[in-house]
């Protein structure tokens, strides 16, 4: 598996670098083959190359079999003429990046006060009321007058099917329970066709439960009872919004773990920023960008029938699991070690014992 590997800005390559090291562990130890190729992007190419994104990059991208992105100064990057292009955008809608999938968890150890909860949500990643996704000429925002701005929002039958399909198709694989998040109430039109697509997938999947809930409900319902989910659906912003949500509740937004995932290709990303107030101080969690990795794996096991790598995908899940119980982790999760400590600390649980 050939992975192209892109340390962002802020803590990125910090955390990045960890994750590396663990994937090179694990491949050797379930023979995986990983061929990282490392280049850069964001302020590095910038710099180097007068633009975000060099040339060549996404031709490099599009031959490897997956993409490690970590973290990127996304608000700095606001004009493409001046070749500050959002990385994060570029290979989102280039590859057709579909779905981003957000898992959350508490885990033992962590010091978290709050509910236990294991849900994951399935974000749609390609329309909705984000003004870069909805028009082909560019943003989809308009300003009437100097006090007046009106912002459109794209909903396509097609994207609400394939969203839904990849969260039924999760379920799966995990409890077997779907909840549709959505604003029908207000936004009758178009939640009200996210809502039909979504049942519509539903009937392919018998033997998965269905319900629904309007957003800002599902707002407190996930606070005050995450136990009751499992897999969430919903469309772009509204996922945007809980994920952070669940990701907090689980104990930390350092632990928050995504892939955006197409028909053909993924890429791993944390769900978090790249946090330059504490860059370069060894005290960014990296449990997220590894974890985002280890869903990688799973991906491209699946997809090719390759059991070892969801195997090293588990292995990967489980020391993380046994870090933060052994207080092996940052602070933020309840240890007291480093970004770099804590890498180390990792592979030694990941390491072969025969």
């Amino acid at each position: 598996m050939k992975i192209i590997v892109l340390p962002g800005d802020g803590i990125g390559a910090e955390t990045v670098a960890v994750a590396v090291d663990a994937l090179e562990l694990v491949s050797q130890r379930y023979q995986l083959g990983l061929n990282l190729q490392h280049d850069i992007a964001g302020h590095a190419s910038l710099k180097k190359y007068g633009t975000t994104i060099h040339e060549g990059l996404m031709e490099s991208v599009k031959k490897a079999d997956g993409l490690i992105l970590g973290p990127m100064a996304t608000y700095d990057f606001k004009d493409e003429s001046k070749g500050e292009i959002n990385p994060s955008k570029f290979f989102r809608k280039g590859l057709d990046l579909f779905a981003n999938i957000r898992p959350a968890k508490t885990y033992a150890g962590s010091g978290t006060t709050y509910k236990p909860l294991d849900l994951v949500v399935v974000r749609e990643n390609t329309e909705g009321f984000y003004a870069d996704r909805n028009v082909e000429s560019g943003g989809s925002e308009m300003l009437i007058t100097p006090d007046v701005v009106v912002s459109l929002r794209r909903i396509t039958r097609q994207c609400c099917e394939r969203i839904a399909r990849a969260a039924f198709e999760l379920a799966l694989t995990r409890k077997k329970h779907v909840t549709i998040v959505h604003k029908a109430n207000v936004l009758r039109i178009g939640d009200g066709m996210f809502i039909d697509a979504c049942l519509a997938v539903a009937k392919e999947f018998p033997t998965v439960q269905v319900d629904d809930v309007i957003v800002d409900a599902m707002m407190a319902h996930v606070v005050r009872a995450p136990e009751r989910y499992d897999v969430i659906v919903t469309t772009n912003m509204f996922g945007d919004i809980l994920s952070d949500l669940t990701a907090e509740l689980a104990g930390s937004l350092g632990m928050a773990a995504s892939i955006n995932a197409g028909t053909t290709y993924a890429m791993a990303q944390a769900a978090h920023g790249s946090a330059p107030d504490i860059a370069g101080q060894n005290i960014a969690n990296p449990f997220s960008q590894i974890c985002s990795a280890a869903m990688l794996l799973t991906w491209y096991g699946q997809r090719k029938g390759r059991p070892e790598f969801v195997q090293a995908s588990q292995a990967l899940e489980q020391a993380v699991t046994q870090a933060i119980a052994a207080k092996e982790s940052t602070r933020d999760m309840g240890g007291k070690l480093g970004t770099k400590e804590t890498g180390q600390a990792l592979l030694k649980r990941l390491a072969p014992t025969d």
